[in-house]
């Protein structure tokens, strides 16, 4: 049995640090590429010493591919058509299922690619691959001259054409794996030679800004390189390293070490759950079951609806109330999600709308260097949220208003937390002013209730409760901000006190996206159901 290594106590959070790696086959000569089959539930991975490709199902593993030119890294593309980097022929390659195969990039500037190495599908169709030598040396490839005298990392734009350069050409010694974060706008990308990992932004047009050093000093004693790397659904990033896969938080913190008895070369999830690590690693393919699942990627829609949602997740408080089934869906950004087509009484639904003011949500507000602003304005949670409160308002749902009002000096705020310390400190929220006003589009209306509070929690000191008992209303909808703040305490503790608590996530923020889906994915599955406004609007609209 192997013992993982928690650098972090959060560790034990992602994988159980007994969690057997199992061994699925061996006798291979060098391991790589695995990729998982979202519909037909199988994995293919490459063995390019071999030049053959495998691939591994229930019934064990079998050739699929001799010669294979050596192929490395593969991912499929939304249509599951497989991406593949070949090193015999320094080409990106499209193999369709009907069998037809067509090259996506071989040469920039007139010259032949390097060995395209690895490779990443974004949600727009837009191909990123990195660029290394590997493929022109002996073993791994086939020993020849290079043409480029740089190694690069590029993009195919989603309409295809000549392979862009994303970075500048000497800043890689050896790009090799690479991933995008949840929300794709950032790319990873890590150097076998130079032992780090780079992070970039991506701009809107799908190129990359300057580049960061995220994490550094992935060397050791034992074997083991940057090479393949994933992100998870919580934005850890899992990079091959000195005795197995290194795990570093969205923050380039080391937490933590699998421990695998090979070199690993490549991992990737799958399994029905997409619960399974797959790593390619020397001669074996190993198997380890985690805690979380990865980062959704477009081919991973076209498979299973449960993709990213472990056994224990269900749509429980819902069931109570309304027929819902205990299935789940994964939203582009790694959210999940109770799937579509539950059914709730609107005479028993209430609408809360928390802490949606300016000091909290926007430009100019207290709290705008948090980056809650901008989070906001990707989740359009003001715009969803005003949706959803005149379709709650046409089907007389009652919406609550709970606002965060203090005043002047904030008396009677006790200073017993480093938020509420933070409120004070900055003025905000004070009554009467514009910071405590709600932001537009989400102004009270007329039959409209407010609630004001002086705590995180919606419940905690107000008349919440009293509203809501007049009203004879038990299944609560929680919007607003901040998502792992106000809106998960307001959940927990309306579960506690019996109440069946349902959260839009997409019409909540909070200071960034992976708070967000830290606070969504985890903390809130169990206390809530996780929906969007869509499903809550057809949830609510009368049937014939």
């Amino acid at each position: 049995m192997t013992t993982h290594v928690a650098v972090q106590p959060g560790f034990a959070d992602l994988i159980d640090l007994w969690a057997p790696v199992r061994q699925l086959g061996t006798g291979f000569e060098f391991c790589e590429g695995p990729i998982w089959h979202p519909q037909e539930q199988h994995l293919l991975f490459s063995d390019m010493p071999g030049d053959v490709r495998r691939r591994w199902d229930k019934n064990g593993v079998r050739e699929v591919r001799r010669p294979a030119n050596k192929c490395n890294g593969m991912t499929y593309d939304a249509a599951l058509n497989l991406i593949v980097c070949e090193h015999v022929t320094s080409s990106l390659v499209r193999e369709r299922p009907d069998g037809r195969h067509e090259v996506i990039a071989s040469h920039v500037e007139g010259m032949e690619l390097n060995s395209p190495n690895d490779v990443v599908v974004k949600s727009d169709g837009a191909i990123y691959f990195s660029d290394p030598w590997y493929g022109r040396m002996p073993v791994f490839g086939v020993e020849r001259p290079r043409q480029l005298g740089f190694q690069g990392v590029y993009r195919i734009p989603p309409e295809g054409g000549a392979p862009q350069l994303l970075v500048d050409r000497y800043l890689f010694d050896q790009p090799n794996g690479l991933c995008f974060c949840p929300t794709e706008d950032r790319l990873f990308v890590n150097d076998t030679v130079q032992h780090n990992i780079r992070v970039f932004d991506i701009k809107p047009d799908g190129r990359l800004g300057s580049g960061r050093i995220f994490a550094s000093g992935i060397v050791g004693t034992e074997p083991g390189v940057p090479d393949g790397m994933k992100c998870d659904a919580q934005g850890n990033i899992w990079v091959t390293g000195p005795g197995g896969v290194w795990v570093y938080s969205i923050k380039g913190e080391l937490i933590g070490k699998l421990r695998v008895p090979e070199l690993v070369g490549n991992l990737t999830w799958g399994g029905p759950d997409w619960r399974t690590l797959f790593l390619t690693a020397s001669h074996s393919l190993y198997a380890v079951e985690t805690k979380v699942g990865p980062r959704i990627e477009p081919y991973m829609k076209a498979g299973h609806a449960s993709a990213g949602r472990s056994s224990h997740d269900r749509a429980a408080p819902e069931r109570a109330a309304a027929d819902v089934t205990p299935a789940a869906t994964i939203s582009a950004s790694g959210v999940k999600k109770a799937a579509a087509g539950y059914r709730l009484n609107p005479s028993r639904c209430a609408l809360i709308i928390q802490d949606m003011q300016n000091d909290v949500v926007m430009e100019g507000g207290a709290f705008a260097s948090s980056g809650s602003p901008e989070h906001c304005r990707q989740q359009n949670a003001i715009a969803n949220g005003s949706r959803l409160a005149q379709a709650a308002r046409a089907r007389g749902i009652p919406v609550i208003h709970v606002w965060f009002i203090v005043e002047a000096g904030a008396p009677g705020v006790t200073m017993n937390a480093p938020l509420f310390e933070g409120l004070a400190d900055a003025k905000a929220l004070v009554r009467g002013t514009w910071g405590a006003a709600p932001v537009p589009g989400l102004e009270a209306q007329n039959g409209d209730h407010v609630v004001e509070k002086q705590r995180m929690s919606a419940w905690e000191g107000t008349r919440l409760e009293t509203v809501l008992k007049a009203l004879g209303r038990d299944i609560v909808i929680v919007t607003g901000a901040w998502t792992n703040m106000s809106i998960e305490h307001t959940a927990r503790t309306g579960a506690d006190k019996g109440y069946f608590m349902l959260v839009p996530e997409d019409a909540c923020s909070t200071m960034n996206a992976e708070w967000h889906t830290a606070s969504v994915n985890y903390a809130l599955q169990n206390v809530c159901v996780v929906t969007d406004v869509d499903a809550v609007i057809a949830a609510t609209e009368a049937r014939p």
